[in-house]
């Protein structure tokens, strides 16, 4: 296959929508969804380079760096909860449901691949 086959049969599933996509995009609530989300990747993409440089480079682990990136990922997470109408307590109470939902007071690799996903969902929907 050649590069411009690719192109040409990738496109082929690009969504024909973008003019909807944009008209959804013209309200400030879904500017700022898109914004979190993708700055969260770009953020989590940074420490994880970070990470990289220190296990395969042999430089040394940048905490300063570390701590940077983290509160950049806080920082993208608050822009977030504020447009989903929730605070980082909330977000951290249900995410503590939903673990102990699926693997009571400790970890086991049996629970994480036999996962209860209905009952995690009902828990999160509380």
């Amino acid at each position: 296959m050649t590069n411009n086959e690719y192109i040409r049969l990738a496109l082929k599933t690009n969504t024909p929508n973008y003019k909807d996509i944009r008209k959804r995009f013209d309200s400030d609530y879904m500017i700022d969804i898109l914004h979190s989300a993708i700055g969260l990747s770009s953020e989590a993409g940074e420490l994880l380079d970070a990470v990289k440089k220190h296990l395969y480079y042999g430089k040394s682990l940048d905490l300063v760096n570390l701590k940077e990136e983290a509160g950049d990922i806080a920082w993208f997470l608050a822009i977030l909860f504020n447009r989903l109408g929730v605070s980082f307590e909330e977000v951290m109470e249900k995410n503590i449901e939903k673990l102990k939902a699926r693997y009571g007071e400790k970890f086991s690799e049996e629970k994480a691949i036999n996962r209860n996903l209905t009952n995690e969902r009902e828990v999160l929907e509380k």
